[in-house]
């Protein structure tokens, strides 16, 4: 089952690399990514799907939450509402 995280992440050189990083690390599979928005924070749309049923995706979110320079905006919603809060 692929979860979709919605995270906001800044732009400084490395915080992409590291964020993937970290999800591959934690034992997820990286489906889809799509990153939007200008200025010095981004906003990105991240589906993942466990290795193994044993694999949390709350987990990895607060682990993500941790993360120098990245934070989550919302657990799970539908692509569609992602991409009108972006638009706006």
């Amino acid at each position: 089952m692929t979860d979709t995280l919605h995270i906001q992440i800044d732009h400084a050189d490395g915080s992409l690399q590291r964020l993937i990083g970290l999800v591959e690390r934690r034992g997820f599979h990286i489906d889809g990514m799509t990153l939007a928005g200008e200025g010095p924070m981004r906003r990105l749309q991240l589906q993942v799907r466990g290795r193994d049923s044993g694999r949390c995706v709350e987990i990895l979110g607060r682990q993500i939450d941790r993360m120098i320079g990245a934070t989550r905006v919302a657990a799970a919603c539908p692509v569609q509402a992602f991409q009108t809060e972006v638009a706006a």
